[in-house]
């Protein structure tokens, strides 16, 4: 594909413009060109991305690169009265459009009920992205590619992106950035660099490796997770506390208590910080608990798996193709919530002042899936 823009605009020669032009001598002040050649007419490609400095042509590329305009807001298009969850393709399936959410990882069930406009910088950047993955066009252009999250959302988003896109097949996606290092996370099929006019394809890029590591702690690093968890409810009974880092930084929690009389263990309170949602390691953590508990090292030392119930569209999806895990409920409503509600109250200690709670009364379909391991 060869490239050829010529953007001009008008030269102007206020006293300031020609104060300018004399004492800098600028041969074109008022006219941009790129020429150049891609390598992508053969079609076999979903991912592309065209990175370099501010100024270098980038958006001008994008407007082209399909021959005809094709950039995508994601921040535009947003009723400001309605939570991001009614606006992301409001007619289509309510199963792909969670997913696509959790895809992208912006797995925060409390934000998909929040307006766009009451959302944080990197929430809004996922929820675009989970919006242009449930529209699914055959051809698209991101302007500002993570320019304006946090560096650590745009590497992780990035991955999740990846992922996410490349399922769809025969779509095609052109990402802007000024951004170098989301390139190995993003592991585009194509590179273009408007700063050095270079094209790379098929380069085999390395995603960088997250190193996780795995603490037994106590109850006391729950408050870090608690405002991302979904529900609001006391702590397990004698419950044993597990908290993942990358380079020492908390990225995921989950608790695990016994379940004796069902000859396993019950995982719960299972938390991803959001900035790190979408790179997997929330799945990881949870299968490395569950196998060391597998292996007898939790509390009685009993080899037993682990229960462990969600209503999450992409996590249930994950453990039913998981060899690791088998179903063992589902349930479309929650039962009586006050007599749950009085057993919580029953088994709280004294200290701990429980007036009402309890499960069930919801109308959430959860399903049950017990950690059995790799079949040997």
């Amino acid at each position: 594909m060869k490239i050829n823009i010529l953007n001009k605009c008008r030269d102007f020669n206020t006293y300031r413009a020609a104060r300018v032009k004399s004492l800098f001598n600028p041969e074109r002040g008022n006219t941009f060109e790129l020429t150049d050649t891609l390598d992508i007419d053969d079609g076999n490609w979903q991912i592309g991305l065209i990175v370099g400095q501010s100024g270098t042509g980038k958006t001008s590329m994008g407007r082209v690169i399909f021959g005809e305009d094709k950039i995508c807001d994601l921040y535009g298009g947003w009723d400001s009265e309605k939570p991001i969850i009614d606006c992301i393709d409001p007619t289509g399936d309510f199963n792909t459009v969670t997913g696509s959410l959790a895809a992208v990882g912006l797995g925060d069930v409390p934000a998909w009920l929040r307006p766009f406009s009451a959302l944080s910088n990197g929430q809004r950047f996922r929820a675009g992205l989970a919006r242009l993955i449930c529209e699914q066009p055959t051809e698209v252009v991101v302007d500002e590619f993570t320019s304006v999250v946090d560096r650590q959302i745009a590497k992780v988003g990035a991955l999740a992106f990846s992922k996410a896109w490349k399922r769809l097949k025969g779509k095609k996606a052109v990402l802007l950035s000024c951004h170098y290092d989301i390139t190995d996370w993003l592991q585009p099929d194509w590179v273009y660099d408007t700063t050095e006019h270079r094209f790379e394809r098929g380069l085999l890029r390395e995603r960088p490796k997250i190193e996780l590591q795995i603490w037994k702690t106590n109850s006391s690093y729950w408050k870090m997770f608690k405002q991302h968890y979904y529900l609001d409810l006391p702590m397990p009974v004698a419950a044993s506390y597990f908290v993942g880092t990358v380079q020492g930084e908390p990225v995921c929690h989950v608790a695990v208590c016994p379940k004796f009389e069902s000859r396993g263990y019950r995982a719960t309170r299972l938390v991803v910080m959001p900035e790190w949602q979408g790179a997997g390691v929330g799945t990881r953590f949870l299968e490395s608990v569950c196998q060391w508990h597998k292996a007898g090292n939790g509390l009685g030392s009993k080899k037993f798996g682990t229960f462990f119930h969600t209503s999450h569209p992409q996590l249930i999806q994950y453990m039913r193709r998981s060899p690791n895990w088998i179903l063992k409920s589902q349930v479309l409503y929650g039962g009586d919530k006050r007599k749950s509600g009085q057993s919580i109250i029953r088994t709280t200690s004294a200290k701990e002042k429980i007036t009402s709670g309890g499960y069930g009364g919801h109308f959430r379909a959860v399903q049950g899936f017990k950690y059995i391991g790799v079949a040997a």
